[in-house]
């Protein structure tokens, strides 16, 4: 699919969920990584992940479109348009769009990581997301050296 087939589309999908025009551009972004899409506030255009497309079909891509769709609509009408806000959770509802997107294979998200550290001296215990450089921190709590232990990939329940 061309970016001008996903224009087209999201005109569709606008007009046909939104009763809206969609005035702005869409395209695909290889770039992209755990997200299935983005809308930017700035420009009011929307950035899709293609590899959503690639592994998951044409109705997971409307799912997502339609997602990014509530964040523009709301947004340019002044509404909640934010994932926590009552009128996004409805226009998320009342389109039929995913709230999250599925994670692609072998996607991996910083914050899937888990580095464990320990102190040398007092066994204190540190679970980080972000790895540390050791011989720049100390133990918060007597000051020790700090050891890294493990590191491990925890299981991810959604890729948005």
């Amino acid at each position: 699919m061309t970016n001008d087939e996903l224009q087209l589309r999201t005109e569709h999908l606008s007009e046909r969920f939104f009763n809206r025009p969609f005035k702005h551009n869409i395209r695909f972004n290889a770039r992209l990584r755990t997200t299935g899409g983005r809308y930017l506030l700035k420009s009011h255009n929307i950035e899709i992940n293609p590899k959503q497309l690639a592994h998951f079909g044409e109705d997971a891509l409307d799912g997502i479109i339609k997602h990014e769709l509530c964040h523009y609509h709301l947004h340019l009408e002044g509404k909640g348009y934010q994932h926590r806000d009552q009128d996004f959770k409805q226009w998320i509802e009342e389109s039929g769009a995913t709230r999250y997107c599925q994670l692609v294979p072998g996607t991996r998200n910083r914050s899937e990581k888990l580095h464990i550290y320990r102190c040398k001296d007092c066994n204190q215990k540190y679970e980080r997301r972000r790895r540390m450089d050791v011989s720049r921190y100390v133990c918060g709590k007597c000051k020790g050296k700090l050891k890294l232990i493990e590191t491990f990939y925890m299981e991810t329940i959604d890729g948005e």
